[in-house]
C-alpha cells in the first residue's frame, strides 16, 4: 500500500496526537546549550525525561495499525498477522532513540531516508511476516516518519536551530572562498576596466602604416592599416634546396603559408625579413587584430626604443618604455603574462647594436621561462643573427617571402583606395606589368608603396626617366629610412649614402660582367677591400669584412640568401648600379659590345640615363648600326631615359622604329614579337591605330603572352573595347596563353559579343563561364560529356550557337535540351554522339555534322534550314535519312556522303537555294543531276575542285541549270578546266575561285572562261 493511499485511511487529526506523545516537549530558543541535541534526548521513552515505556509505545503502534485497518475495502495483510505487524512497527518507533542525529538533520534527511534508518536499526522486526505484511509495514513506517518530521518543523527550537546552522554554513563557505581567492588572484574591476581601455588604445594607435623616406607633396605617408594590409607569405623551411640523390624523391623545398596563419599556429617565432619586407607591418597587424578580438593582450616592444631607456624592462615597465600614456594598475602586466594571455611582439633585433643582442636574448629567454604559455614573436633582418639563434628556447624560424603578382595587385588597389586616388590605380598596374624592371622592383611593401606614391604625385605617370625612381628608392633605403626612424650605427661603422653607393655599384658591376646574379662573401669582401682606400674616412672605421657586414645589414639592397652567398635584393638594383659605375668609369664600349645579350638590356638603358649627352649618342648610334629589330627597339626604349639628346639622333631612332611599331600585318607582328618582351612597353594604342594596326598589336602581345604574361595582358586589356571583329577574335582566341580566371575577368568579360565565338578547351575555361556575362556563341573542345557542358553554362537559355569538337566523351545528347534557344549546333569529331532525335524540341535552324557522326534520328529535326553532313548516309535515297519535313535552304554533302544514295531524293526539298558538294568519292550520274534540276529556287552552287579534277565525267553529265547565279569552286590548284561549267550555267553573274594551301593564282586567269560574270578570289 502506497503511503499516499495509506494517508487517505489515516487522517492527520488521528496521527498527529499519537506522534506528539512520542517526543518530550522542549522550551523556546535555539537549543544551543546542550548541543548537539540528538533524538535520544527528544524522545519520551529514552533519557532523563522518560515517561513512556515500551508498552506504551506498543499501544501507540497498535492504535496506528487499527486505524489503518478500520476502513472499508480489502485488508492489506492477513488478519492473523495483526499482532506481529504491531510489534514490528513498535520496534521501529523505539529505534528513534538509537539514531545519532538531531531534528534538523532528520528533516534534511527526508521521511523516506528516515524510514530506511529505522528499518536498519530494527532488522529483525519483519521476521516471519508475509510479503503483504512487510509491504504494509514499510508504508506505515514512511507515513509515521512523514508526521514525525512535520512535528519537528513545528517545534519552537527548530526554526532557530535551522537559522544557526545556515549561518554557520555560510560563514564556513565564505572562509573557503576567501582562501581560494588568496591562492589564485583574480583581476579586479580595475584590471578589467584598464584592459578595455588599453586594447582600444592599441587598436587605434597602431591602425596605420607609415612609409619612411617619402616626402612627396601630394602623397600621404600614413593610411589605415585595416584598408592597406595584405597577407604576406612566410617560408617555413629555410634549409637550402638539395640536389636530388638517385633513389630519393624530389628535393625538399621551402613551404610557404600566410604569415599571420603561421604565427597563429606557432607560439614562439623568430621572423626574418629583408628591409621593407613588411615585418613591422605584420607586427602592427597582429597587435591590432589581437586588440580587437580581445583574445590576447598585445605588447609591441621595439628593441631600438627599449635599449635607449636603460636595462631591458620587466613586464610592469612594458608600457612606460614605449611611451603608452595609460597608467596600468600595479602588477597588471605581470598578471596578464602569468595567466598566459599575452602576445609579446619584439620588433627589430637587427636595429640594436650587435653587442646588445646577446643581452636581448638573455632578457627574452628569462621572460619566456618565467611566463610560459604566452605567444612570442621576434623580428630581424636575415643576417643580424646566426641560424638557430633561439632554437633552444623553442623558437621556430620563419622568413617573409617576396610579394607575388596577386599580392602586388592587392597592395596597389588598397593603397589607392586608402589614398583616395582610384583613378591612378589601373594605369600603374599596366606600367608594372609592361615594364619588367619595375615589376622586379615591387617585391615588398616598402618599394611597392614608394612607386604608388611617386605615381600619384606625378598625376598618374611614373618619372619620364626611370633614374629618378631608382634614385628615390636608393636614397630611402640607404639613408633616410633609418635616419627618420631614429637609428644610428647598430653593427659596425656608420656608412654614408655615397659611401654605400660606391661599394654597391662596384659589387653590381662585377656581377654583371661575370653574367651572374650572386657572388661569394669572400669575393665581395675583396671588392670592398680594394675600394676602401678611395673612400677616405670610411677606411679607418673597420676592415673589409666589418664594412661589408654593416652594408649587408643596413643597406636593404644586399642580402645573404644562403651561408657564404651574397646577392642584390632586386636584380633591377644590380643593373642600375652596374650601369652607374660603367658610365663613371667610361666603359661605354663595354656596354655596346654586350648589346646582343638580352641580359644587358636594362644595364644599357640605365647607362643611357646616367650618361652625358655625347655618350648617349655613341650608345644609340651603335645600337642602330646593328640593323636588327631588337636593337632598334632597344634604342627606342632608351629614349625614355635620355632627358637630353641630339635631336637628329632622337629623330633617327624614332624613324627607324616606326617601321616596326605598330605592326600592320600578322607576319610583321610575329617578327616584332621575336624581339622579346622589351616590345611590350613600346606597343601603342588603341588610340590612333587603324583596325589592321590594332590587330597587329594584339597579335604581337598574344605571342609574347607565354613569355611575359603580365605585360602582354596589360597591352591586350587596353583593346578590350575595340569594335573591330578581327581584334575581338584575336582577344577571344588567345585566352589559352594566360591565367584562365584573370584573363576572363580582365578581357573576355568586357568584349562585345556580336558575331564572336568564345572557345573553351580546358576544364578551367569551362568553369570560368560561371563568372562571365552570358555568351550567345560557344565552342567547346575536348572530352566533356553533354551533362558537363550544359552544367557549366550559367544561362544555357542565352546560347544560340554551340559548337562541340574533338569530343570522344560526347554520347547522349539529351542534356543539350537545356539550351532552349539553340539555333545552330556543330558537332565535329564526336564519333560517339547519339540520339539526335532528343533535340527535336529545340528551335534548331542549322546543323553541321562531321567525321563519322551517327545520323540516326536526324529525320526528326523538322526546323532545319541549313544542314551540313560529311558522314556516309545510310539507305539508297536521301529521303530515308534526311528530315523530309524540314524547310532546307542550304545543304552540304561531303566526302563519303553519297556513296550509296547519290543525290536521289534531293528534289524533295524544293526550298533549297544553295547546294554545296564536297570532295565526293563517287561519280554523279545523270539521275543525280536531274534531282538538282528539279530545285526551282537553286541559285548558289558550290563545288569542290576535286570533282572537276578527279570526276570529270560528273561535270559532263550536268544539265543546263539556268537558275544558278553564283558558282564557287574551292580547293583549286589552278589547273582545273572550268569551261564545261560555264556552258551549263548560263545565268552566272559571280564566280568565286579558291586556292588550295600553298597554291596561288589570279582571278583574272579565269575571267575569259566566264565573260558574262565577275570572277573573284575567295578568302581562305
Amino acid at each position: 500500500m502506497e503511503p499516499a493511499v495509506l494517508g487517505g485511511k489515516l487522517a492527520s487529526s488521528l496521527v498527529a496526537p499519537l506522534v506528539k506523545k512520542l517526543f518530550a516537549t522542549g522550551g523556546p530558543g535555539a537549543g544551543l546549550v546542550d548541543r548537539p541535541v540528538r533524538l535520544t534526548r527528544l524522545v519520551a521513552f529514552r533519557g532523563e525525561q522518560r515517561h513512556l515505556g515500551e508498552a506504551e509505545v506498543r499501544r501507540l503502534a497498535g492504535r496506528l495499525v487499527e486505524a489503518s485497518l478500520d476502513s472499508p475495502g480489502e485488508r492489506p495483510f492477513p488478519p492473523d498477522e495483526t499482532e506481529a505487524v504491531t510489534d514490528a512497527l513498535a520496534s521501529r518507533l523505539l529505534a528513534l532513540g538509537d539514531l545519532d542525529m538531531d531534528d534538523v538533520q532528520a528533516v534534511r534527511l527526508g521521511h523516506r531516508e528516515l524510514a530506511k534508518q529505522l528499518q536498519h536499526r530494527a532488522p529483525s522486526a519483519t521476521a516471519g511476516l508475509s510479503a503483504d505484511a512487510c509491504y504494509f509495514l514499510g508504508s506505515v513506517t514512511e507515513w509515521a516518519c512523514l508526521h514525525i518530521l512535520e512535528f519537528f518543523t513545528r517545534r519552537s527550537t527548530f526554526v532557530a536551530r535551522t537559522l544557526v546552522e545556515q549561518t554557520r554554513g555560510q560563514a564556513e563557505l565564505i572562509a573557503k572562498v576567501d582562501a581560494l581567492i588568496t591562492r589564485v588572484p583574480r583581476p579586479d574591476a580595475r584590471d578589467t576596466d584598464f584592459e578595455r581601455r588599453y586594447l582600444s588604445y592599441v587598436a587605434e594607435r597602431h591602425n596605420h602604416l607609415t612609409i619612411y623616406g617619402i616626402d612627396l607633396r601630394d602623397s600621404p605617408d600614413r593610411w589605415p592599416l585595416e584598408v592597406a594590409y595584405l597577407s604576406l607569405e612566410a617560408t617555413a623551411d629555410r634549409e637550402p634546396v638539395r640536389d636530388t640523390v638517385p633513389g630519393e624523391g624530389a628535393p625538399a623545398r621551402p613551404r610557404q603559408l600566410p604569415a599571420d596563419e603561421a604565427l597563429d599556429k606557432e607560439s614562439r617565432v623568430l621572423l626574418r625579413g629583408d628591409a621593407g619586407s613588411g615585418k613591422t607591418t605584420l607586427v602592427q597587424w597582429l597587435a591590432v587584430t589581437a586588440a580587437r578580438e580581445g583574445t590576447l593582450v598585445p605588447f609591441i616592444l621595439p628593441l631600438r626604443t627599449l635599449v635607449r631607456t636603460g636595462p631591458l624592462p620587466a613586464p610592469d615597465a612594458f608600457l612606460n618604455v614605449v611611451g603608452c600614456p595609460l597608467s596600468a594598475p600595479d602588477g597588471w602586466a605581470e598578471r596578464v603574462l602569468a595567466a598566459g594571455r599575452a602576445r609579446i611582439l619584439v620588433d627589430g633585433l637587427d636595429e640594436i647594436p650587435a653587442a646588445d643582442r646577446h643581452s636581448a636574448r638573455d632578457w627574452l629567454r628569462g621572460l619566456v621561462h618565467a611566463y610560459p604559455g604566452n605567444r612570442w614573436l621576434l623580428t630581424t633582418r636575415p643576417t643580424a643573427v646566426r641560424a638557430d639563434w633561439l632554437t633552444q628556447e623553442g623558437f621556430r624560424e620563419l622568413s617573409l617571402a617576396p610579394m607575388g603578382r596577386a599580392q602586388v595587385t592587392t597592395f596597389v588597389h588598397r593603397w589607392h583606395e586608402a589614398a583616395g586616388a582610384p583613378e591612378y590605380e589601373q594605369r600603374l598596374l599596366d606600367s608594372l606589368r609592361t615594364k619588367r624592371d619595375l615589376s622586379r622592383l615591387v617585391t615588398n611593401p616598402l618599394m611597392c608603396g614608394l612607386i604608388c606614391a611617386l605615381h600619384r604625385e606625378r598625376r598618374g605617370y611614373l618619372p619620364t626617366g626611370r633614374k629618378e625612381l631608382y634614385d628615390a628608392a636608393l636614397t630611402m633605403l640607404l639613408a633616410r629610412r633609418d635616419r627618420e626612424r631614429g637609428m644610428g650605427a647598430v653593427g659596425g661603422p656608420e656608412l654614408g649614402e655615397e659611401t654605400q653607393l660606391e661599394l654597391l655599384q662596384r659589387i653590381a658591376y662585377t656581377l654583371v660582367l661575370s653574367g651572374r646574379n650572386e657572388t661569394t662573401l669572400e669575393t665581395a669582401e675583396g671588392i670592398v677591400e680594394r675600394a676602401l682606400p678611395a673612400l677616405g674616412p670610411a677606411f679607418g672605421q673597420g676592415d673589409a669584412a666589418t664594412v661589408l657586414h654593416a652594408l649587408l645589414l643596413r643597406s636593404g639592397v644586399l642580402r645573404r640568401p644562403a651561408e657564404g652567398i651574397l646577392d642584390f635584393v632586386h636584380r633591377t638594383f644590380q643593373d642600375y648600379l652596374a650601369a652607374r659605375y660603367a658610365v663613371e668609369e667610361g666603359h661605354i664600349d663595354v656596354l655596346v659590345s654586350h648589346a646582343d645579350d638580352a641580359q644587358w638590356e636594362d644595364v644599357i638603358r640605365m647607362a643611357v640615363a646616367h650618361a652625358r649627352p655625347r655618350e648617349r649618342v655613341v650608345v644609340l648610334r651603335n645600337l642602330l648600326a646593328a640593323g636588327t629589330p631588337r636593337l632598334t627597339l632597344l634604342a627606342l626604349a632608351c629614349l625614355e631615359h635620355a632627358a637630353a639628346l641630339d635631336p637628329g639622333v632622337r629623330a633617327e631612332v624614332e624613324e627607324r622604329a616606326a617601321g616596326l611599331i605598330p605592326p600592320r600585318t600578322a607576319a610583321a607582328a610575329r617578327q616584332l614579337a621575336g624581339a622579346g618582351p622589351l616590345v611590350l612597353e613600346l606597343l601603342p594604342g588603341p588610340e590612333g591605330l587603324s583596325a589592321d594596326e590594332a590587330l597587329g598589336v594584339t597579335v604581337t602581345a598574344s605571342i609574347l603572352g607565354r613569355e611575359e604574361p603580365d605585360g602582354a595582358l596589360a597591352v591586350l586589356r587596353r583593346f578590350r573595347d575595340h569594335p573591330d571583329i578581327g581584334v575581338r577574335r584575336q582577344l577571344a582566341g588567345t585566352w589559352h596563353r594566360f591565367d584562365t580566371e584573370q584573363y576572363a575577368a580582365e578581357v573576355l568579360d568586357h568584349l562585345d559579343r556580336t558575331s564572336l565565338f568564345l572557345d573553351c578547351a580546358s576544364p578551367a575555361q569551362l568553369a570560368a563561364l560561371a563568372c562571365l556575362r552570358p555568351w550567345t556563341r560557344l565552342r567547346v573542345q575536348g572530352p566533356f560529356p553533354a551533362e558537363e557542358i550544359a552544367a557549366a553554362v550559367p544561362e544555357p537559355a542565352a546560347v544560340t550557337e554551340l559548337g562541340i569538337g574533338d569530343n570522344p566523351a560526347l554520347r547522349d545528347l539529351t542534356a543539350l535540351r537545356r539550351f532552349t534557344s539553340l539555333k545552330r549546333l556543330t558537332l565535329h569529331a564526336c564519333p560517339r554522339a547519339r540520339r539526335l532525335e532528343n533535340l527535336s524540341e529545340l528551335p534548331l535552324a542549322e546543323l553541321v555534322l562531321a567525321f563519322d557522326t551517327d545520323l540516326s534520328g536526324i529525320g526528326s529535326l523538322k526546323s532545319l534550314s541549313v544542314l551540313s553532313l560529311a558522314s556516309r548516309l545510310p539507305g539508297s535515297d536521301l529521303t530515308e535519312t534526311l528530315p523530309v519535313k524540314a524547310p532546307l535552304r542550304f545543304l552540304y554533302l561531303g566526302d563519303h556522303c553519297t556513296e550509296t544514295t547519290g543525290l536521289r531524293g534531293l528534289g524533295h526539298w524544293r526550298t533549297l537555294d544553295t547546294l554545296s558538294l564536297g570532295a565526293l568519292t563517287t561519280e554523279l550520274t545523270a539521275d543525280d543531276w536531274r534531282e538538282v534540276a528539279m530545285l526551282p529556287g537553286l541559285t548558289h552552287l558550290y563545288l569542290d575542285a576535286s570533282i572537276i579534277r578527279n570526276l570529270p565525267a560528273s561535270i559532263g553529265r550536268m544539265p543546263e541549270l539556268p537558275g544558278v547565279e553564283i558558282l564557287a569552286v574551292g580547293e583549286m590548284d589552278g589547273t582545273e578546266h572550268l569551261a564545261a561549267l560555264a556552258a551549263r550555267l548560263p545565268g552566272l553573274h559571280t564566280v568565286s575561285v579558291g586556292a588550295q594551301s600553298g597554291y596561288h593564282f589570279a582571278a583574272s586567269d579565269f575571267q575569259p572562261v566566264f565573260p558574262g560574270a565577275e570572277v573573284v578570289l575567295s578568302p581562305r
